[in-house]
């Protein structure tokens, strides 16, 4: 399994390294606007607690975000980029991170007095956390409603060998501990108007709960990407899998079959390798788990052949106008697929409503975005919030 955590030498070379730039190029392109020039310079000092002070209070899920966030915010502005290496920051920060949770180094959240405002969050993903921690820190009594048995939202389709469960709850925990917090599992709110006539305000961060299609015949053959990262043993095999999509869910989806004992899993890909929109870490991973890519390459049809599945694809090419189109004469069959998975992301499940007093963060109004994304997205939303009964946040 990859390295989850640097190790203390490698942690200590990659804080030297920083050149505490006045610019802080590196807090300005962070989503949520965390300063790695500060955190560093106080860990550079040995003062950890510290460190993670100033994380926490820009972002609820440090630790998080340290183990999964990708390389094009921070680390691509990084000075030291120019002369040799940029700093791992993202893996800086899950270290202080997790130096901090192992050694109870964690200040207490500020008592904050309850301003008298009501206000309900639906969904307990990263734009959720992101706003409960925006609005206790500002008073409001904030109630969760989370369809769910557990915290994490989108989170929990994250392989385990990349962010385990415990550390999500953790760092949750840590925002629930406070009186300002109610939170309600297993609660499913369909109707957002009804709610919004018990609160001053409702927040809804319910992401995008509908995979997207092949729409091609025996595609009930095929598992979703979301079925299969929830539970992965129940499709453990050490026969073929094929993956359909190009992105970092189907990334997650072959890499997770490769540590499951698959013995041969392949991708399969719409556009040209270079247009998979994954992380070069991701593109490594890959390869570290031998994942076969077949790109410009788009399934017509499954079907279930005696104990295994068959998979029919047609080439794909760009025309003269940069439209992808069919190949003629390309459409062949491949079987022998213990499990097809579908891993073409999702879209809104719903229409936004057009009420005062309901808000949207996240995924559900942004589309598929990374989790500081969704976090930045969710605090934005608390503000405009607050902002509407008064309040200078």
């Amino acid at each position: 399994m990859k390295q989850r955590y640097l190790t203390k030498p490698q942690f200590k070379i990659e804080l030297e390294k920083c050149l505490q730039c006045k610019t802080k190029p590196c807090e300005k392109a962070c989503p949520v606007h965390c300063s790695p020039h500060d955190f560093i310079a106080a860990a550079k000092v040995d003062n950890i607690a510290d460190a993670a002070g100033i994380i926490a209070e820009q972002n609820p899920l440090g630790e998080v975000c340290g183990l999964i966030c990708p390389d094009k915010f921070c680390m691509r502005v990084c000075v030291r980029a120019n002369l040799d290496a940029p700093i791992r920051i993202p893996q800086v920060q899950a270290e202080i991170m997790r130096q901090t949770r192992e050694n109870k180094l964690f200040t207490p959240l500020p008592n904050v007095a309850a301003n008298g405002k009501k206000i309900a969050v639906i969904g307990l993903g990263p734009s959720g956390i992101g706003a409960v921690a925006e609005l206790i820190k500002h008073g409001f009594s904030v109630t969760v409603y989370e369809r769910a048995s557990d915290v994490g939202g989108a989170l929990n389709l994250i392989p385990q060998m990349r962010l385990p469960r415990e550390i999500v709850a953790y760092e949750w925990q840590k925002l629930a501990q406070s009186p300002l917090v109610k939170t309600h599992f297993a609660t499913k709110i369909t109707d957002f108007t009804a709610l919004s006539n018990e609160f001053d305000a409702v927040i809804v961060t319910v992401g995008e709960q509908k995979s997207r299609t092949l729409g091609v015949e025996g595609e009930n053959l095929a598992a979703d990407y979301t079925q299969y990262l929830q539970n992965p043993a129940q499709f453990a095999t050490n026969g073929h899998i094929a993956i359909v999509g190009g992105g970092a869910a189907a990334v997650d989806c072959a890499t997770t079959a490769a540590e499951q004992g698959a013995t041969h899993v392949e991708m399969f890909v719409r556009r040209r390798l270079s247009d998979m929109r994954i992380t070069d870490a991701e593109r490594k991973l890959l390869l570290e788990k031998q994942v076969d890519i077949t790109t410009m390459t788009r399934p017509v049809k499954l079907e279930k052949t005696g104990d295994t599945l068959t998979i029919y694809t047609r080439k794909t090419q760009f025309d003269n106008e940069g439209k992808l189109v069919d190949v003629p004469n390309t459409e062949t069959a491949r079987g022998g697929f213990a499990h097809i998975i579908l891993a073409l992301g999702s879209t809104r499940a719903e229409d936004l409503l057009s009420v005062p007093n309901i808000f949207y963060a996240g995924d559900v109004i942004s589309g598929s975005s990374t989790a500081v994304e969704a976090i930045a997205s969710g605090k934005s939303t608390a503000r405009k919030a607050a902002q509407k009964f008064g309040f200078k946040v």
